[in-house]
């Protein structure tokens, strides 16, 4: 009886043992099916990371015909094309191919329904929502940069695109016109003065203004109507002869409709007031006192020196007179330069600037401007 009873409890034992080494054997393997998964969802994530595509910014180019700076934008943009797109809006009919550009990002980039656009007219504020409404087609196109064909970078593609990602707002430069006698009392039912803006066409808009700009079906009916430039004297063969064109309002489409409509629709909180294309007005030339400041400097070859670029970069406030208001600019809550891009310049003057002093590394430029609005002479 007592051997039988030792028999059993060896049993017993070694069935605990058998129960013990399989346990610890599932959990093992249960450990390792759980380690295996984990890599797998690791790196499934991170091929999924690496291959999500990134946030872009549009360039929308208003250009006349071709575009004669291709070569110098290419140069900007090679290596990039994960983080940008094009769209071109030149006359209708015209073709962006191996003939008219060099540049394969611009190649077939035309919209397929341009206007003929005319300055200072309306015309021109719609070549900007076909463009807009062909660019917000790609669901990637986060911000919306407009250019005209004789703009070009100041710096590297890397430093332009972190200076505009870095804020939720837009770009738009945006000021009250209480001087020039702009405003039409007859748009006055819909558009009442209180948010009649002026300010540069060249704006940056993110997508939920550029939808804004797209959808709008009250601002630019408006527009159409009643903000016309004035009569010129050489258009007076092809168009009635005002009665008095002194008393007609001089009023540019293109510098005022986003303005206005962002100021209608309540959101100018949601924009930072500045343009990121540098213009300089030529308030000199014209014999025409009334004409002058009308169109802004053209850079030939002689102009395109280090000294011009390095003025442009090295502005970092812009002061409104109409508004007694001063902007300091900044980037990522931090002193910088106002401009990224700057027009306009001919195609012999861009192309001397491409080698020399166009896209140099900004630290030590952005460095040198902390230093000085830290330590002011």
């Amino acid at each position: 009886m007592k051997r039988k009873a030792n028999q059993q409890k060896s049993q017993h034992k070694w069935r605990r043992k058998l129960f013990a080494a399989v346990l610890l054997g599932f959990g093992f393997a249960s450990l390792m099916l759980m380690q295996t998964q984990y890599s797998r969802v690791v790196k499934l994530a991170s091929l999924h990371y690496r291959s999500a595509p990134k946030p872009k910014i549009a360039f929308l180019f208003i250009a006349r015909n071709r575009l004669p700076l291709d070569i110098v934008w290419h140069a900007f943009l090679q290596g990039e094309e994960d983080r940008f797109s094009i769209f071109v809006h030149s006359r209708p009919g015209f073709v962006l191919n191996k003939a008219t550009t060099r540049s394969v990002y611009f190649l077939n980039r035309q919209v397929n329904d341009s206007v003929q656009v005319d300055w200072g007219e309306a015309t021109m504020i719609e070549a900007e929502r076909i463009l807009l409404k062909h660019a917000l087609e790609e669901p990637f196109n986060e911000r919306f940069v407009f250019l005209s064909d004789s703009c070009l970078p100041l710096y590297n593609f890397s430093y332009t695109y972190d200076y505009i990602m870095s804020t939720a707002t837009s770009f738009v430069d945006s000021f009250a016109d209480t001087k020039q006698g702009r405003y039409n009392p007859k748009m006055g039912p819909i558009i009442p003065v209180h948010n009649w803006r002026k300010g540069s066409q060249w704006v940056v808009l993110s997508r939920k203004h550029a939808e804004v700009v797209v959808k709008d079906n009250t601002v630019f009916p408006i527009f159409q109507l009643h903000c016309k430039r004035r009569s010129l004297p050489e258009f007076w063969r092809d168009h009635p002869l005002p009665v008095d064109a002194s008393k007609e309002h001089n009023c540019i489409p293109d510098e005022h409709y986003v303005q206005t409509l962002l100021a209608q629709e309540g959101l100018e909180e949601e924009i930072t007031r500045r343009s990121l294309t540098h213009s300089s007005w030529d308030l000199s030339s014209s014999k025409d006192r009334q004409r002058r400041g009308w169109h802004p400097v053209t850079y030939k070859f002689s102009d395109a020196t280090p000294m011009l670029i390095k003025s442009i970069k090295d502005i970092d406030n812009i002061h409104y007179e109409t508004e007694n208001r001063r902007e300091w600019c900044s980037s990522k809550g931090k002193p910088s330069r106002c401009f990224l891009f700057a027009r306009k310049f001919t195609r012999p003057a861009a192309l001397r600037l491409l080698n020399d002093v166009i896209w140099k590394s900004e630290a030590r430029a952005q460095e040198s401007l902390l230093a000085t609005r830290s330590h002011p002479s």
